[in-house]
């Protein structure tokens, strides 16, 4: 798979990686995505490779106002 398209969002905390998961599970599942290995604690962002621009522009209307 060619993840060509990023999307990168705030997010702050431990155990970002795991919670992008749990939450895109529930709210677009079946999206395809790749995330870094890990994050340390002080980012405050994180970034997504996406497929597709459509895939790109869901997420953003997704995680507009939502925290995780």
């Amino acid at each position: 798979m060619t993840f060509k398209y990023t999307y990168t969002f705030p997010i702050n905390g431990s155990d970002k990686v795991q919670r992008f998961k749990q939450w895109a599970q529930a709210h677009v599942p079946g999206m395809a995505f790749s995330l870094p290995p890990q994050t340390p604690i002080k980012t405050v962002t994180m970034t997504v490779m996406l497929q597709s621009m459509e895939d790109r522009k869901m997420l953003m209307e997704k995680l507009a106002g939502v925290r995780i």
